[in-house]
């Protein structure tokens, strides 16, 4: 053999190490990490530890504002407002649209108060709980299904985000827990206030993150009776839902989420390959869901800015907000402007009543602003970015129960069945949606529904894997 082919032999060699020093480090990338043992007991309320004792009762719970607050609310929205003119031909690309929310603040003053107990009356149709978990009060609407006959009852924890509430699922409720022709399911569901959030006391201690309030849930709905349930969620709500998956398998009986994530380490390589050769990761028809890299990323650096905010500073944030209907509806409208369809920035109103009405919008505010929980929303933002959460680096864990994974087409982003197949390796149900955005269970409630019930179809008539 002539010094050529010792030279093809030693780089052929070398290529094969190479290649399988990759392939062993891809398998070690993407094998599971063991399930994180975290204490699913620890006090988060506030004071010492020592001197509590919980209560476990479960009592009604009355979400009434106090008549004074409202008083002075329509003072503050009856002082002249002192704005910016917003820039000539400008719709909502710079955030809010003053002259739009001059029309808004005028409704909320003129309209939606002047009704305050219909609207009031309106939040409380469904029954409204409290009970401490942890050194907190956990608020949550419980809804039992009244006619079952011939339906199978399962329990189903829904799980809201930022900045949405509870609120986000009065139109949802109603679809699932009453008998439907078309299932032959009906559900038990329970839909509690995240900690922080509107009637649910926040956390007094710090490191009360995501994880956290993951467990705090899950020991929810063990309290309430449910040794295992079903899980709907989206926004935070989905990162919830997947750690109460990922820490506690043996309770959860399905896993759906109409904003599946996963931040695996091995996710931009995935995502690389998928923008280099899209055809063969994508359906011709959903790669209308899926932006270029660059694209995408010059979108979500657009939207981003309240995140880093909030991230870092969210007591700064919210204590410019706090006291302060006008500004706290601009921040928190927006959102529901630009996440239900990025296209409604070119527009002067942003699209807002095309969706959701006044009232519906309003109602959502006047969680917040009644229970003055917009600094303590906020700040689980800065818990879900601190290295006492990524230290844990749960997306490392694979999630064996079944997942459904609904993609709405406008929402902030998609991944790929190959992309979340990092962290879950059960998805069962896999679907795109050429209609709503981010909140879709307020946008569009009914196909949510029959997403949500297609997916309940295959899991529950399948054997349970024993985990």
């Amino acid at each position: 053999m002539g010094p050529l082919g010792t030279l093809l032999r030693i780089t052929f060699v070398v290529l094969a190490i190479v290649v399988g020093l990759c392939v062993h480090k891809y398998q070690e990338l993407t094998s599971s990490a063991p399930i994180p043992q975290v204490n699913d007991a620890e006090y988060w309320g506030p004071g010492s530890a020592a001197k509590y004792k919980e209560n476990t009762a479960i009592k009604a719970f009355d979400i009434s504002a106090k008549p004074e607050l409202i008083e002075d609310l329509k003072t503050q929205l009856s002082r002249p407002l002192v704005l910016t003119e917003p820039l000539e031909g400008v719709g909502f690309q710079y955030g809010f649209n003053t002259n739009y929310l001059k029309e808004v603040v005028a409704y909320w003053r003129d309209t939606y108060l002047p009704k305050w107990s219909e609207r009031e009356a309106f939040l409380k149709q469904f029954p409204h709980f409290e009970t401490q978990i942890q050194g907190l009060r956990v608020h949550f609407i419980h809804v039992k299904p009244k006619s079952i006959e011939g339906k199978k009852v399962v329990p189903l924890l829904l799980i809201h985000g930022w900045p949405g509430s509870v609120r986000e699922f009065y139109r949802l409720i109603p679809l699932l827990t009453k008998p439907n022709p078309k299932s032959e399911y009906v559900f038990e569901v329970i839909a509690p206030s995240l900690p922080g959030y509107g009637w649910s006391q926040g956390a007094s201690k710090v490191n009360f993150g995501p994880t956290q309030i993951s467990l705090m849930l899950r020991n929810l709905m063990l309290r309430l009776g449910h040794e295992k349930f079903l899980i709907q969620a989206g926004d935070w709500g989905s990162l919830l839902g997947a750690s109460i998956a990922t820490l506690s398998p043996q309770n959860v009986l399905g896993y759906h989420s109409n904003m599946c994530t996963t931040s695996h380490q091995m996710i931009y390589l995935h995502k690389s390959l998928r923008n280099l050769f899209p055809s063969f990761f994508i359906k011709e028809e959903n790669r209308i869901f899926f932006k270029p890299f660059s694209k995408e990323f010059t979108f979500l650096l657009e939207e981003a800015g309240y995140l880093l905010i909030q991230a870092s500073k969210p007591d700064t944030i919210g204590t410019t907000l706090t006291q302060n209907p006008v500004g706290l509806a601009a921040y928190i409208l927006e959102k529901f402007s630009t996440w239900t369809n990025p296209a409604y920035k070119q527009l002067e109103d942003g699209g807002l009543t095309k969706r959701f009405t006044f009232d519906e919008l309003l109602d959502n505010i006047m969680i917040y602003y009644t229970t003055n929980t917009i600094t303590t929303s906020q700040r689980l933002y800065s818990e879900g970015y601190r290295y006492a959460f990524y230290a844990m680096d749960l997306d490392a864990t694979h999630i064996n129960v079944p997942t459904g994974c609904a993609r709405f087409i406008h929402d902030l982003m998609h991944f790929t069945d190959a992309e979340l197949g990092l962290k879950f390796k059960n998805i069962v149900h896999s679907t795109y949606h050429k209609e709503g955005g981010h909140f879709a269970a307020m946008e569009v409630p009914h196909i949510l529904y029959s997403d949500f019930v297609e997916f309940v179809a295959k899991v529950l008539r399948k054997p349970q894997p024993k985990q």
